[in-house]
This record gives structure tokens, C-alpha cells and sequence, in this order.
């Protein structure tokens, strides 16, 4: 059996009185993409920045292909690609030149895969980064991760700031990577996200690790939000059904709005018997899955 390629034993990072990591402890198998989500400021960039050997752990530890990502950081990098969150470029470069500076370090010929990459993503190479736009510096760190053919890539938020047709670009780009056998490990606060791509996914909340599921699993248990509203009132326990949380009415009782997590055909069968004016049904935020799912 192989190794995982990340594991986490009790990581540990505090912030004094801020809220920072506790106990984490799972693995990565080799070759899987791996979500990693929660609500902002649940602790994701910190047990990244921890893992990139970027801050110290309080307490437990952390290896990636098998070596302690404290001591072996730099042996680590050779192999690793990395999107941090928030870039952090020489402002007076050109793409072009900053991207050949990766390059460079990591020592390594990537002028087929960046003018690839770079092409895929509509990205300029020619401009200034102190020209860009926030979508146009994702870019330049998207392409600075991938385009040495890492064997992990390590994505902290990784569409944020991309427009919708970039962010298509991107998944096809990572569905691509998992082929060649590349595992991913990325950071999201969008369900969505992390459902069309990942494998599994740990979910994070406040620090502490809540579950790990597969996207199968997370599927089948997520929540629906429900807004309905009815030419006229609402009988009263209408919406009365095992999977309803947090029903909310108007005063005058002709509308409604609730999370549900149970068989589609259920809820439709009674939205029909009602005399609709309008219906949403949506995917709640992972705050809100949270909120009702995971208490």
C-alpha cells in the first residue's frame, strides 16, 4: 500500500486569543484531489501556510512524502506546487519575466507548458503585474504552480477573483493534472466547488475538523434552501415534513423559507398542491450547511 502523500497528526496552531488550528489529523492518498473547506476564517490558510513550512505548528505535526514539512521544506518544494490565497509578486515584472523566475528556481525548462497554460487561461503575458487585475494575478499564480509539473499542488482558494469561463478553463486544467496522477489538495469556502472536483473532503470549522466524506456522501446529505411564495397564506403546518430546519414565514404567511434535506419528489409533490407565485430552490452556503447539518 502507498503512502499518503500529506498527513496531519494533531496539528496545532495558536494565535493567543485568535482562533487558529486544533488537532487536525488526517491523510492524502496519492493521486486524489482533495477538498478542503469551511467558512472563511475556519483555519484553512493557516494549516496551509502551516504545511508549507511558512509558520510553526503549536503543537503536533505534518509530513508530505513522507518528510516533516518543518525540517524537509525545501526538499518538499522541489515537488510542490503552490497558489497561496494572496499573492506577493515584484511589482515592476513582467509576467513573462516572474514566470520564468519560477522557473529558474525550481530549475526546470517550462516555456511549452507556461505559453500553454497561459493560453488556456486567457492570460497576458507581456503586461506588467502591477497592471494586472485581481482575476490577472490568480492567473499568474495558477500558471506559476502548474507549469513545472509538480507531483502535489497545495491551491489556497484557487477561483477567486476568476471569471466564470476561466474558472471552466481551471477545473478542466485539474481533471487533467489528476490524470497524469498529480495529487491536488485545495482550499474552498464554495460547496460547489469542491463538489465537482474533489474525491473527498475534510470540512473545517472554527479550527477543528468536523468530518471528512466523500463528495458522494456530502451530496446525498446536503441541504436545499427553499423560498416559496403563495397568492395566499400558507395553511399552517403545511411545511411539516422529517429534513425542515429553519422555517421562517412572513407576517402575512405567504411566504416561506426553509432548508431541506431529504427526497427532491417529496418537497416538489407539495409545492404543487400550493398556488404559486414565485419558487427558489438553491444550494445554501457552506455557512449554512454548518449551521444545520454539521451542529
Amino acid at each position: 500500500m502507498r503512502e499518503p502523500v500529506i498527513v496531519l497528526n494533531e496539528l496545532t496552531k495558536n494565535y493567543g486569543k485568535h482562533r487558529g488550528i486544533n488537532g487536525l489529523s488526517f491523510s492524502v492518498e496519492e493521486g486524489e484531489i482533495f477538498g478542503f473547506i469551511g467558512p472563511n476564517g475556519a483555519g484553512k490558510s493557516t494549516t496551509i501556510r502551516t504545511l508549507m513550512g511558512l509558520i510553526r505548528p503549536t503543537g503536533g505535526n505534518a509530513a508530505i512524502f513522507g518528510m516533516d514539512c518543518q525540517t524537509k521544506a525545501s526538499v518538499i518544494a522541489k515537488d510542490l506546487g503552490y497558489l497561496p490565497s494572496e499573492d506577493s509578486y515584484y511589482q515592476n515584472m513582467k509576467v513573462r519575466e516572474l514566470l520564468q523566475y519560477t522557473a529558474d528556481l525550481y530549475g526546470k525548462q517550462c516555456d511549452v507548458r507556461m505559453r500553454e497554460l497561459a493560453e488556456r487561461l486567457n492570460l497576458d503575458v507581456s503586461r506588467k503585474i502591477a497592471d494586472l487585475s485581481l482575476g490577472n494575478r490568480k492567473k499568474v499564480g495558477i500558471v506559476s504552480a502548474l507549469m513545472t509539473a509538480p507531483k502535489l499542488l497545495i491551491m489556497d482558494e484557487p477561483t477567486s477573483g476568476l471569471d466564470p469561463l476561466i474558472q471552466q478553463a481551471f477545473y478542466e486544467i485539474l481533471k487533467e493534472e489528476k490524470e497524469r496522477g498529480t495529487t491536488i489538495f485545495l482550499s474552498s469556502h464554495v460547496l460547489s466547488e469542491v463538489q465537482r472536483l474533489c474525491d473527498r473532503v475534510a470540512i473545517l470549522k472554527e479550527g477543528r475538523l468536523v468530518s471528512i466524506e466523500s463528495i458522494k456522501a456530502l451530496r446525498e446529505k446536503g441541504y436545499k434552501k427553499v423560498s416559496v411564495t403563495a397568492r395566499e397564506r400558507i395553511p399552517e403546518g403545511f411545511f411539516k415534513l422529517p429534513g425542515i430546519a429553519d422555517y421562517r414565514e412572513n407576517a402575512e404567511g405567504n411566504q416561506a423559507s426553509f432548508m431541506y434535506n431529504g427526497g427532491i419528489t417529496v418537497i416538489l409533490d407539495k409545492l404543487q398542491r400550493l398556488n404559486l407565485e414565485d419558487v427558489f430552490l438553491e444550494e445554501p452556503s457552506l455557512e449554512e450547511i454548518f449551521l444545520h447539518y454539521y451542529e
